[in-house]
């Protein structure tokens, strides 16, 4: 599957007061455009679809990538402190913070290849209705 065009966010990324949020996103790397899906439904090359995921997919994908990170690093630098010893609290909590961001990517890394979590995220195809097709090529 090919996806050509991609909204972000609000789609407020260039107009005045817009965060360009997309543009941080894909700041190191560019956006994947062809993605491999099965094709359950037997569509076509042309066919329009859509794409189904679960509502909280996007929340437990957001909490794997980014709050277990934060929470690793504040308990890794919480733990370095704890252990330090006289005058050496920054150092400890700084080495514990590393140590815990370093677990955060371990985890998800074990997440991405482990396919019965990965099933939390997946996508479905199913066929795009057909009030949406004839509005789809328009515009006003």
């Amino acid at each position: 599957m090919r996806i050509d065009d991609r909204p972000g966010g609000c789609g407020r990324c260039d107009e005045p007061g817009g965060c360009r949020s997309t543009g941080l996103a894909y700041a190191l790397k560019a956006p994947d455009k062809v993605f491999r899906l099965p094709n359950r439904i037997g569509a076509e090359a042309g066919d329009a679809v859509r794409l189904r995921i679960d509502d909280a997919a996007p929340l437990r994908g957001a909490l794997l990538g980014y709050g277990l990170g934060v929470v690793l690093l504040i308990a890794g630098a919480a733990l370095g402190t704890g252990l330090a010893a006289e005058g050496q609290g920054d150092l400890f909590a700084l080495t514990g913070g590393l140590g815990g961001l370093a677990a955060a990517v371990g985890l998800n890394r074990f997440v991405l290849r482990s396919s019965r979590l990965r099933e939390a995220f997946d996508v479905e195809m199913v066929h795009e209705p057909a009030s949406c097709r004839h509005s789809a090529g328009t515009s006003s």
